[in-house]
């Protein structure tokens, strides 16, 4: 942090950066958030040595200093690529799922809101949850999920704004962590053109739910009876998996569409049905092994709202302490590596 150029302000600082960095990510280790808490810290004796610090800043100054360094990129680029160095020399296990007998880690990109309601916050706007607060897209490495990459986001910004960019910088840092293959796992809010390409550009393996948009479940039904496999799973509920060939948008590149699509004639209590009910599910993947361990693979994609949760109350960070958006951001950045010493920690207990 040193390394980052400080403002005139605090050059005759005898606070360093390192100092302000340090001493925050202790205090995000103990979930605590909020800038005054450091003042409990500031003749600690323990936290100073813990740390490595030699001065442990007041509150006015911490809340400065962040402030004045979230207007660069420098300490928010920092903070990633420690992060991901902190995983590569402690040659930390990465849990990989397998595909047949390769296995691969699996990359969870995704959107978890923040609720600040009834805060005057810079960014603060409505998300797709319904409350007021932000939507910052994360990215998860592994089945652990070893925190990669992190953008804060307004509310109301829809989630593929800004991901084919957030994508490439996460595929670069989860690369400083292995050289195992990736397996990129997305939901439909993202399934981009641009996303597919940048995947194949970096030769990211990907399953990618797809928006329907005005597919209808007729027209998928049609197509898995013509070239899918069908499983009768009950009397009455046949489940048709497979794959068509298609292209991504704009490009004339072919592309593989894995579906499943379900017909229920009679429903679960024995009732037949007038009108059969169908519902489809369809997914853009590099892969091409069983439709149902397609589904499988991205089933587990869930997982990761357990490490938005974890974010939000182990670190106590769902409500961010600054009232403006850039500082906010620079916080989020300072959690993902706090989150990524905590789980570090773990490991070794």
């Amino acid at each position: 942090m040193n390394q980052a150029q400080p403002s005139k302000t605090q050059r005759n600082s005898n606070i360093s950066n390192r100092d302000v960095a340090l001493s925050y990510i202790g205090l995000l280790c103990q979930g605590k958030n909020d800038f005054d808490h450091i003042e409990a810290f500031r003749e600690d004796e323990f936290f100073r040595y813990a740390l490595n610090v030699d001065n442990v800043p007041s509150s006015p100054t911490l809340r400065q200093r962040l402030n004045q360094a979230s207007l660069i990129d420098d300490w928010k680029t920092i903070l990633l690529e420690e992060s991901a160095n902190l995983i590569y020399r402690m040659d930390a296990a990465i849990t990989p799922v397998y595909v047949g007998n390769t296995p691969y880690l699996p990359l969870d990109m995704d959107v978890s809101p923040f609720d600040n309601s009834n805060t005057m916050k810079e960014g603060v706007s409505r998300t797709y949850k319904g409350s007021d607060g932000y939507a910052p897209m994360f990215a998860y490495l592994g089945q652990e999920g070893y925190g990669v990459n992190v953008e804060l986001r307004e509310g109301s910004v829809h989630s593929q704004k800004g991901t084919p960019e957030f994508l490439q910088k996460t595929i670069e840092l989860a690369r400083r962590m292995t050289n195992q293959p990736i397996l990129l796992r997305m939901d439909s809010a993202c399934d981009s053109a641009d996303n597919l390409k940048i995947c194949m550009i970096n030769k990211v393996d990907f399953i990618i739910k797809r928006n329907p948009r005005k597919e209808t479940a007729e027209d998928w039904l049609s197509i898995a009876k013509d070239s899918g496999i069908c499983l009768e799973e009950r009397p009455g509920k046949n489940v048709y998996m497979g794959y068509c060939l298609s292209t991504i948008k704009g490009t004339g590149v072919p592309i593989h569409i894995a579906f499943k699509v379900i017909e229920r004639a009679i429903d679960k209590d024995g009732q037949i049905l007038l009108v059969p009910e169908i519902e489809f599910d369809t997914y853009f993947t590099s892969l091409f092994v069983p439709t149902a361990k397609i589904v499988e693979l991205y089933e587990y994609h869930g997982t990761s709202e357990q490490f938005h949760s974890e974010l939000k109350t182990d670190l106590d960070l769902e409500r961010l302490p600054s009232g403006k958006f850039a500082t906010n951001d620079l916080i989020l950045h300072f959690g993902l590596f706090a989150y990524r010493v905590r789980q570090n920690s773990a490991s070794f207990l």
